[in-house]
């Protein structure tokens, strides 16, 4: 089984198919399949960009299709970043390194670190029916980047998730995907569509069409 993952965002896709790893289910990039363009983002709220960006992909590869939706949210920065995580500060067309100066400076005078990462997953199946799940992740900024980082995830490297004394990006696959926000959400995700497609292998009938259904997590 194919599904497209609807993200150019190259640490994404390396997250998400850790989480998908010794599943018979394939996760597809746009590049794996020559999209090159990107969607708006003008929802209010992670879920209705993460529909945005399922709904976008799905019409334009005809594959069932996954989009994620995710940022963080700063206690002592209240509403300047969540859904706007990655537009925030330098930029959206900053480098993954200018954004970070930027986010680690602005930090650097506020004493209250705590942070919750948030990651909403939208699930668009072969029978366009909508699927939702949500991961969360508490913790703290870091003053400087403790670690290196995967491409377009910079702030993996500077949040300390509760219970450990390692970032992000520090952990191991395991500790990570467990803990995570992504991790949670897309190992939410690999259990359902594992589970419907084996069940539509063993009664074909199951495979029918459904009205929409949104499982939210």
């Amino acid at each position: 089984m194919k599904i497209l993952l609807g993200t150019k965002n190259k640490g994404k896709v390396i997250e998400a198919r850790e989480v998908f790893n010794g599943s018979p289910i394939t996760l597809l990039s746009p590049e794996d399949i020559s999209i090159t363009v990107e969607p708006e983002e003008t929802g209010s709220t992670f879920e209705e960009n993460a529909e945005q960006k399922a709904r976008f992909y799905r019409e334009l590869s005809g594959l069932p299709t996954a989009a994620d939706d995710s940022g963080i949210i700063v206690e002592a920065l209240e509403k300047e970043l969540g859904i706007h995580t990655r537009r925030w500060g330098a930029g959206p067309k900053s480098t993954d390194q200018e954004w970070i100066e930027y986010f680690l400076k602005r930090m650097k005078s506020e004493p209250h670190k705590r942070a919750r990462f948030v990651c909403v997953v939208t699930y668009i199946d072969e029978k366009e029916s909508l699927h939702t799940f949500r991961g969360e992740c508490e913790g703290v900024i870091t003053e400087t980047l403790e670690a290196d980082y995967l491409p377009g995830l910079p702030i993996s490297a500077c949040f300390k998730p509760e219970g450990f004394d390692r970032v992000f990006s520090a952990l191991t696959i395991e500790q990570k995907n467990s803990t995570s926000h992504r991790g949670k959400a897309f190992a939410d995700f690999r259990a359902f569509v594992t589970k419907e497609a084996s069940s539509a292998f063993e009664d074909p009938s199951l495979s029918s069409p459904r009205s929409d259904r949104r499982a939210w997590y």
